[in-house]
């Protein structure tokens, strides 16, 4: 077994995709992220995945074997190492993550994404800021101020929708029952997207999704909680 793992890298070597923080979480689930070499790429770097045929992070290269895409991460880890602890336990709950999984893309990931856009700027590596700049004020059609600017007020907008996972956490401490699985990292990597990149504080005290994600910032030997932010962030 020879894991190299390709992760999104800020301009002090912080990992702050979300979508490399999920697959990262599920190294660690099954006991393989203390292992494997990571190879930190920056926005301008995609060059170094010209081996996986697209240019996208984060890239699991597991001896011949290269998977993209998070999700598609974990259905691998699950499948190849079958022996370790469960992502999912079992197809009814590889189903149920890959409702949060897309649930979190499409209702909880543009909400922070609004919130922290400008914050990510200022995180990125000077090499990668006029393509971070050029590339999300196209997307958005503002500029990065302009979009960040006002997030005091739309922050409840934000706690709102997370109203579905907030109201699991209060039943039981993690969306995967009494242990985290792959559900619960779906939606934290967007949580420590936010984390690494901004000094803005998503979550209450008194939220129950903070109590959870302190949960999993010391899961796996605090494998997250290691991560430093940058140092705006912090």
């Amino acid at each position: 077994m020879a894991i190299t793992f390709y992760d999104l890298s800020a301009r002090n070597g912080a990992r702050f995709s979300p979508f490399g923080w999920r697959a990262r979480m599920a190294l660690a689930h099954k006991g393989l992220e203390a292992g494997a070499t990571v190879e930190h790429v920056r926005f301008g770097e995609k060059d170094k995945l010209e081996f996986s045929g697209q240019k996208l992070v984060p890239v699991l290269r597991d001896d011949d074997t290269v998977v993209c895409d998070s999700w598609d991460i974990a259905c691998y880890l699950e499948d190849k190492y079958a022996d370790r602890p469960s992502l999912f336990g079992g197809e009814s709950g590889r189903g149920a993550a890959m409702f949060v999984n897309e649930w979190t893309n499409r209702a909880i990931n543009p909400l922070v994404a609004g919130l922290i856009v400008h914050d990510v700027y200022l995180a990125c590596d000077e090499r990668d800021k006029p393509y971070f700049k050029e590339s999300r004020e196209a997307r958005f059609g503002r500029s990065l101020e302009e979009i960040q600017e006002g997030r005091e007020e739309r922050l409840p907008d934000l706690h709102k929708a997370l109203a579905p996972a907030r109201a699991v956490i209060e039943k039981q401490p993690f969306i995967g029952g009494t242990g985290p699985s792959y559900a619960d990292y779906a939606l934290f990597g967007t949580l420590m997207w936010a984390r690494i990149s901004s000094p803005f504080e998503l979550l209450p005290e008194n939220d129950p999704l903070w109590s959870w994600r302190e949960r999993l910032l010391d899961a796996h030997d605090g494998a997250a909680r290691k991560e430093n932010p940058c140092a705006d962030a912090a």
